[in-house]
């Protein structure tokens, strides 16, 4: 979801669109503000004009500049991955006397203040932007950097903490921003997905207990079929959720292994050996996950594999999730026209023009988050095909896609659950009135008297309005005590094989 904090008319500069009127060098340093609103800051390719207030610096401005594309932003829980690599990154290379202990201490705490959420209205760099997330990358280490400077009681854009000399010590972006994807996505779907999913799943299973009584006629093709048990139906509601459950952590257990330590190309170039190890020990008490320095860097940073098919796997909780919904709607449908097997909890009026009508709209709300999802899916799937040589170019889309998806999973799921599914109620009359009109009652014939006497008695129930009861009786092919146990409906929705009548099929 778009980062509510950033907001791209309160950061971006004046003219976006125009950035070579913004840089102060080809001004000769003058800035167009007045001085107290802006302050100059140098990277390798100028001076630019940074806001005085802002902790992000000369390299997020240009970011700012180059890409005002959609008004998406990264997440919160993104943010708060990469403010904690940061950190992590900061005692490592303290530990292993790399960096002074004053820097390495403000910038930890800096960089904690930015995974708590403080700093961030400071993030406003687009999604759709360079694909190995460089400019977010570096929008984090000029925060940090900036707020560090402050800790220690030196200005904004002093350097005194250097962006990249002292926060991205041992890091690149190419390590850093999958990382921080991985991150984010197994704290999220540990503290929000897999909760949402579970008690979905006792939801469906109470249900599932509640309705075990009642027999209603089952469907095929959207055809009367054989009878089943309301219960029944919700038990694979249930089964489905419990089996999304088991998905999500699978999905956690691909994403352990992380690129960091690969530095640019996947050597490992200009960091310490036991950097990454550090930071991942780090990063495992604060997550309270094992995570795992990757096997082999150059598969971490030229692919991501492990998000396609964790994608993968949130895909297919979308698609249970459609299919529950779905029915929700079919057997809730009427009040007096549809199935009406069901009763909804009533949430809002339905319409602006048809008075009293009353919608499935909770469960409406799940099939479009479905939908989203599983687009999301395709543009990951995409994506990861964007690996070109030794990275691949796309991270920050599929960041963000990835997250929404776990994220709106966990809220629609979260919402289904209260606002829908414990509310549901059953229309027992309506369920069992629909039974013994069914034509599908005569296959429990079909084993005694044999498949095409009873199609015969089928076809004679449709073409006259009676029933198969009715029909069948007055054709007196079986006994009325037999007849009326083999259309038994609850004897219909558990396993069993009749005996066949020889004198019936003669």
């Amino acid at each position: 979801m778009p980062n509510k904090g950033a907001s791209p008319e309160n950061l971006r500069s004046k003219t976006p669109s125009k950035p070579s009127t913004a840089d102060a060098s080809s001004r000769g340093g003058r800035t167009t503000g007045s001085p107290s609103d802006v302050r100059i800051e140098r990277d390798t390719m100028g001076a630019l004009e940074v806001p005085a207030d802002a902790y992000y610096g000369v390299q997020t401005a240009r970011a700012i500049r180059n890409f005002p594309i959609s008004g998406l932003r990264f997440s919160r829980a993104f943010i708060r991955a990469l403010g904690l690599i940061k950190a992590g990154a900061a005692r490592a290379n303290a530990a292993l006397g790399l960096l002074d202990p004053e820097r390495a201490r403000a910038i930890e705490q800096a960089a904690r203040e930015v995974a708590e959420g403080q700093w961030d209205d400071q993030f406003p760099v687009d999604i759709f932007q360079t694909g190995s997330g460089t400019s977010t990358n570096m929008n984090a280490n000029e925060v940090i950097a900036n707020r560090a400077c402050e800790l220690l009681g030196q200005a904004k854009g002093s350097r005194y903490v250097h962006p990249n000399d002292h926060v991205n010590l041992g890091q690149s972006s190419n390590d850093v921003i999958p990382t921080a994807m991985h991150v984010a996505a197994i704290d999220q779907i540990r503290e929000e997905l897999i909760p949402s999913l579970m008690r979905l799943h006792r939801a469906l299973r109470t249900k599932a207990q509640q309705f075990d009584k009642i027999v209603k006629i089952g469907r095929t093709h959207l055809q009367d079929a054989t009878p089943i048990r309301l219960g029944q139906e919700f038990s694979g509601y249930a089964r489905q959720m419990e089996l999304s459950i088991a998905r999500a952590r699978h999905a956690l257990d691909v994403l352990r292994e992380v690129a960091l330590g690969g530095t640019a190309v996947g050597t490992g170039l200009n960091t310490h050996p036991r950097f990454a190890r550090m930071v991942l020990q780090y990063l495992s008490r604060e997550l309270r996950v094992a995570l795992k320095e990757a096997v082999n860097h150059f598969e971490a940073q030229s692919a991501q594999d492990s998000v396609v098919e964790a994608s993968g796997c949130l895909r297919t909780i979308a698609v249970s999730l459609m299919k529950i919904a779905n029915d929700i709607r079919w057997m809730g449908s009427g009040p007096r026209c549809g199935l009406g097997e069901i009763h909804l909890p009533e949430t809002q009026p339905g319409s602006s023009i048809m008075p009293g009508k009353v919608n499935p709209v909770i469960a409406e709300s799940v099939t479009m988050v479905s939908a989203q999802v599983i687009g999301n899916d395709v543009t990951i799937t995409v994506a990861g095909q964007a690996g070109n040589f030794e990275l691949l170019v796309m991270l920050p889309v599929m960041a963000y896609n990835l997250l929404q998806s776990i994220e709106l999973l966990a809220r629609s799921s979260e919402n289904f659950r209260v606002r829908c599914i414990e509310g549901i109620t059953a229309n027992r009359a309506v369920c069992e009135g629909m039974i013994e009109r069914s034509l599908a009652m005569c296959t429990a014939l079909a084993p005694v008297i044999g498949y095409e006497a009873a199609a015969e008695i089928a076809k004679e129930s449709y073409r006259t309005g009676k029933t198969v009861r009715e029909v069948a009786r007055a054709r007196h092919i079986l006994p009325d005590a037999q007849l009326n146990q083999l259309l038994d409906p609850w004897r219909m929705t558990e396993p069993q094989v009749p005996k066949p009548n020889k004198a019936a099929r003669r």
